[in-house]
């Protein structure tokens, strides 16, 4: 009886995470799903892309923003920030570079700043700059390592003009090639929906908040009102910390999209969980209660129905099977929308339970990296420190922030 009643438990949980959480499995938050109409003028953007030892796919990256078919003015600022790999140089040696690209060397990483943030308050400082031209009335802030299809900035500005958004945000396609993608790119995603339901964030009434770091059209003006880059300065999860202030400001919009994707493909499931480890911890507010409950909250919810229908037997056994039905068909729509056909789509469902332990473990090993002062690393360099803990979000995850 005690098995069965705990059996209830992972059910119970599915059902919600499927009736209840804002439809956030069906993967129907597409921008191509909300096309916007021209507006009546082209404002001005400018895309500020921060990049540390990026050689391998700067041409490809700022490339393809220097392609786009945007109508209005559009210049480009790369912040390189210390690169030695030569970085800058294949940047300038871009076609186009030296008409719409700026190459801004950094400046050394000042007390209290993660990496990557101070290289935007950079560019964002650069861009905005009085220098006989009027700022910008938007800033692309994209990754070095996102790639953009030529008509993207176009349908962002077009989006945030209709609905005057402070933020138009995408979760930039990541690879999903190998193995190793298969196995826990997908369900990274699918994790990231499940805490922050796209349709939520982007409904006006809801106080939802959360953005993805490698594609973020952000409106100028709410950005200084909101307090800049300076107000996120010390966060690791950025995106999400700076999504929610953008929409104390005004309506924010996040979508999957298939017209931004990430151009470094995953090798391994290590590298994968370097990725997901860098913070992960930082989302649980540095708190080892919220770990704690993490981790018991992935077993119940992820491995108990698999043990109970393998091992257990009556109602209890009959139960975990409907669990991990329940969980194989939320994860369906995710692993078509990275085109998994059919018959792998249904085998990597099934194979939830043993990405959701992965997942357990790249956490553990995220608060073990923060216990050794390895936390939040970012191209060398560690960024989250102890006497930040508190300034997380505190809500509870298994994924980390929405930047591969």
């Amino acid at each position: 009886m005690l098995l069965t009643l705990l059996a209830l438990v992972p059910v119970a949980i599915w059902l919600v995470m499927l009736l209840a959480r804002g439809g956030f499995w069906l993967a129907r938050d597409r921008d191509d799903r909300d096309e916007a109409p021209d507006p009546a003028s082209w404002p001005a953007v400018t895309a500020v892309v921060p990049a540390r030892n990026e050689a391998d796919v700067i041409a490809r990256s700022v490339g393809s923003l220097l392609a786009q078919r945007y109508p209005g003015p559009f210049r480009v600022i790369l912040v390189d920030d210390g690169s030695t790999d030569g970085t800058a140089e294949a940047a300038r040696a871009i076609p186009g570079a030296e008409e719409r690209l700026e190459v801004l060397p950094g400046t050394p990483l000042p007390q209290g700043w993660t990496g990557k943030l101070w290289a935007v308050r950079q560019g964002v400082a650069h861009a905005c700059a009085g220098t006989g031209e009027a700022p910008p009335e938007y800033l692309l802030l994209t990754d070095a390592d996102i790639g953009h299809t030529p008509t993207n900035l176009r349908a962002l500005v077009a989006r945030a003009e209709r609905d005057r958004c402070a933020l138009v945000s995408l979760m930039a396609e990541l690879s999903c090639a190998n193995a190793a993608e298969r196995f826990l790119i997908p369900a990274f995603v699918f994790f990231f929906q499940m805490l922050y339901p796209f349709r939520w964030v982007s409904d006006d009434r809801n106080p939802m908040a959360a953005a993805a770091g490698g594609c973020m059209l952000v409106r100028r003006t709410a950005l200084e009102a909101a307090g800049g880059i300076d107000s996120i300065r010390h966060e690791i999860i950025d995106d999400c910390a700076l999504g929610r202030r953008l929409k104390a400001q005004g309506p924010i919009r996040l979508s999957l999209t298939y017209r931004a994707a990430s151009l470094r493909p995953y090798r391994s499931v290590a590298e994968i969980g370097r990725m997901v480890s860098r913070s992960a911890y930082a989302q649980l507010g540095y708190s080892p209660w919220l770990l704690a409950g993490t981790v018991l909250g992935m077993v119940v919810t992820y491995m108990l129905p698999v043990l109970l229908a393998l091992f257990a037997g009556g109602w209890a056994q009959f139960l975990g099977f409907l669990a991990w039905g329940l969980m194989a068909l939320a994860f369906h729509p995710m692993l078509r929308f990275y085109r998994l056909s059919p018959l792998g789509a249904v085998l990597w469902g099934l194979a939830l339970p043993a990405i959701g332990l992965a997942y357990t473990v790249f956490t553990l090993r995220s608060a073990l990296d923060v216990r050794r002062g390895r936390g939040g690393m970012w191209k060398g360099r560690a960024q989250a420190q102890m006497e930040t803990a508190g300034q997380g979000s505190g809500t509870g995850t298994s994924t980390g922030g929405a930047r591969p």
